[in-house]
């Protein structure tokens, strides 16, 4: 769904990789004529009460929301939980894990990029050491250093899975993810599964693995899903009964997807609503 007002569902701040505040998320829906948004960073919440507190400034509808860094049969697959329970002790424990993982990760990547690229870990992390660190802010690094024009040529030239720089991370396993957001009053959709970055798209039987799991809904509407491969995904989804969303994955400037370019209708957002336990 492009254009009318509609609501987009997936979009990150500073809190985890993308570059704008959750303010001005929050800013730039109203003035693009968003009935509203959700804050969706990854693996954390930190966004959320001043999403929440600008959005109702603005007069837009936040959701919360989060991105949960997760696997499924050995292959990355990105949860977006709506409307959990910012008390959900179960979730949050495992999220830390998660965070600790990245964290590490990332520090590592620094010291091998650090080899051939004058970058330290301090130009990585800037003044917001507590997000959710990963590639995109080491590309960001390299760009600012002068190295590259943007963050795609790093992730094209430096840090892609083959690059000697990379090392893979820890990820929750996709069914437990599902679990837990259920568990915290949440409901579970399953992030852009026909990405151009991925090498095949997740498949009818992967889909209704998760369906069982108790996922609600698939990204079928994201800018950067193939569509040659979403037939096939579309008719699991109708046969499966599972809701249908659309969004952006605004980053800022970190990504050329424009906030409110895809969009979830008012009347999915509703039935969204209606079957979280934690009010949204």
């Amino acid at each position: 769904m492009t254009g009318s007002a509609g609501y987009d569902l997936h979009t990150h701040s500073v809190h985890s990789d993308g570059t704008t505040r959750p303010a001005e998320i929050a800013a730039e829906a109203a003035a693009i004529g968003l009935a509203g948004f959700a804050l969706t960073d990854h693996d954390t919440i930190g966004g959320w009460a001043e999403a929440r507190a600008a959005a109702a400034a603005a007069r837009v509808e936040f959701i919360p929301g989060i991105e949960i860094t997760s696997q499924h049969r050995g292959r990355s697959r990105h949860l977006l939980g709506y409307g959990i329970d910012p008390a959900a002790g179960e979730l949050f424990a495992a999220l830390d894990v998660v965070r600790a993982a990245r964290l590490d990760r990332a520090r590592e990547m620094v010291r091998r990029v650090s080899r051939d690229y004058a970058i330290r870990w301090e130009d990585v992390v800037g003044e917001e050491d507590a997000r959710t660190v990963g590639r995109p802010h080491i590309a960001d690094a390299l760009v600012a250093s002068g190295y590259f024009a943007d963050r795609t040529t790093v992730f094209e030239r430096v840090l892609h899975p083959r690059s000697e720089y990379y090392i893979g991370t820890y990820a929750i396993e996709t069914d437990d993810a599902i679990r837990m957001v259920r568990a915290a009053g949440g409901r579970a959709v399953l992030a852009h599964p026909a990405a151009t970055r991925q090498r095949r798209p997740v498949n009818a039987t992967e889909l209704s693995e998760l369906a069982t799991a108790g996922l609600w809904g698939v990204e079928l509407d994201h800018p950067e899903n193939r569509p040659e491969w979403l037939p096939p995904l579309v008719a699991a989804v109708a046969q499966l009964s599972l809701e249908t969303t659309g969004a952006s994955d605004y980053h800022g400037a970190g990504k050329a997807n424009r906030l409110g370019e895809r969009r979830t209708l008012a009347a999915v957002v509703a039935r969204l609503r209606a079957g979280l336990t934690t009010p949204a």
